[in-house]
């Protein structure tokens, strides 16, 4: 691995920890009582969901997905939002095949 993409991957982990600060958590008693999210809020939580999931390891109070969603929309924003981080459907598309 070169120097660079050392550097590039070392700053975008940095950047990911930092901003999975940014996750909230909330008791489900509350969670009624709060506005739902959307799309916007499941794609980050979907972007976040592997530091988060490593955090909820360790701390009861973090949690990988919202339970104040509103639904299809904020399910989809997840989903996207997971699959970004290994390149979304693209990196697969640019494999080449090894011909014997």
């Amino acid at each position: 691995m070169t120097y660079k993409k050392f550097l590039v991957s070392f700053v975008a982990v940095v950047l990911v920890l930092l901003l999975s600060g940014c996750a909230d958590a909330i008791q489900y008693e509350y969670s009624k009582d709060i506005q739902q999210v959307g799309f916007w809020y499941g794609l980050w939580h979907g972007m976040i969901a592997p530091v988060s999931f490593i955090i909820s390891l360790f701390d009861a109070k973090v949690a990988v997905y919202a339970v104040y969603n509103n639904g299809a929309w904020y399910n989809l924003g997840f989903l996207l939002g997971v699959s970004m981080p290994l390149g979304g459907g693209c990196s697969a598309s640019r494999r080449k095949k090894k011909v014997c």
